[in-house]
């Protein structure tokens, strides 16, 4: 039995995020008006599915005095086979309710930022990239996400050496966040005359993008530098200086942009990816467990860890984190950005894994 003073809790706070949405102090605060939203949108699903647990057990209790005050002994019958019906699904419906009642990771909610680098394999590795990046840009594409390039730079015969760009919408670091990690290509390379195939990499990294509420930047921690942008062969890409390179002091990161030709947009495209890459490393200090939880079998952040195989002579994609049946797709679908049934597979994997944590601790 699920525990009833949980789900009044949760319906309880719903309710208390609705009325703190109407307030006007909070209408004018963007950065809290948006916290609240993502809040009530998560608890919205949670309690649709209590509503339908509590019907079905109210009918359930219904069917049960009927039968035994059985007044009429058609309608009795009648009850019984209904009563069966609904205790047949009562396990279903349950099941889907504890899977909504799993804590969720606040960070799911947020936008993402996308880090490609090309791995071993030379041009090959960075065509890879490419392919990558477009794959991930009809996904977005596909579900109504905006994708925008922070920074890029291009391989010598096409693809990229690094690219990093963001994708706004609803739950983009919850759904892109399975794509951490190493992927693996097996093809033959267009430059490859005696048809052998190659092996090459690229490594994805996913962070939720970070708001200026989640992590503080103090100006003296930044030694920000301009320089003109350049693309490939040296050649100048514009003629001011409007490019940015920021050097977080204290941590030593280094982020750069060039991607606009405008200084101030290059300067806030790198402070946002900065930001993020602080908010990271502060989730991961603070956060051990979670960490643990990437390395697991659906791990969603271990970059050294390879993730995926795409084979283009058999027309196969292997995600090494599944098992069985559920780790093989058809890669000319999966490059054409048809990501959902492999996330949906990890997804279920990592709630069976984790619903199976908390049965072994109840």
């Amino acid at each position: 039995m699920i525990n009833q003073d949980a789900l009044r809790e949760i319906k309880r706070r719903a309710e208390e995020v609705t009325r703190l949405m109407s307030r006007p102090e909070i209408a004018t605060d963007p950065a809290r008006m948006a916290a609240l939203g993502r809040e009530h949108n998560a608890l919205a699903d949670v309690v649709k599915a209590i509503e339908s647990y509590e019907r079905l057990l109210g009918e359930m209790a219904g069917l049960r005095e009927m039968i035994r005050e059985g007044e009429d002994p058609e309608l009795t019958r009648m009850a019984r086979a209904e009563l069966e019906d609904l205790e047949e699904r009562l396990p279903r419906v349950e099941e889907d309710l504890r899977l909504k009642l799993l804590p969720r990771d606040p960070e799911d909610a947020k936008d993402a930022i996308v880090e490609i680098r090309a791995g071993t394999g030379g041009d090959e590795a960075a065509l890879f990239a490419g392919d990558l990046f477009r794959l991930y840009s009809r996904f977005a594409e596909s579900k109504g996400w905006r994708v925008e390039v922070m920074e890029s730079s291009p391989g010598a015969v096409g693809g990229f050496k690094e690219i990093v760009f963001s994708v706004q919408g609803p739950d983009a670091y919850g759904t892109m966040k399975y794509e951490s990690g190493v992927h693996r290509v097996q093809r033959v390379p267009e430059t490859e005359s005696s048809g052998r195939i190659h092996t090459s990499a690229a490594t994805v990294a996913v962070l939720p993008e970070a708001e200026e509420v989640d992590v503080q930047i103090h100006p003296n921690d930044l030694k920000i530098d301009v320089y003109r942008s350049s693309g490939p062969g040296g050649q100048s890409v514009n003629t001011t200086d409007s490019a940015v390179r920021i050097t977080h002091l204290p941590t030593g990161l280094v982020v750069t942009c060039q991607d606009e030709k405008s200084q101030h947009k290059n300067k806030d495209k790198a402070l946002r990816v900065l930001r993020s890459r602080l908010y990271e490393m502060e989730l991961a200090r603070r956060n051990a467990e979670r960490d643990q939880a990437r390395r697991s079998m659906v791990s969603t952040g271990d970059r050294s860890a390879k993730i995926r195989t795409y084979n283009f002579p058999q027309d196969r994609v292997t995600d090494h984190r599944l098992e069985g049946d559920a780790k093989n797709y058809q890669l000319h679908k999966v490059i054409d950005g048809e990501l959902d049934e492999i996330i949906r597979a990890l997804r279920t994997a990592e709630n069976a894994e984790r619903l199976a944590k908390m049965g072994a601790q109840a």
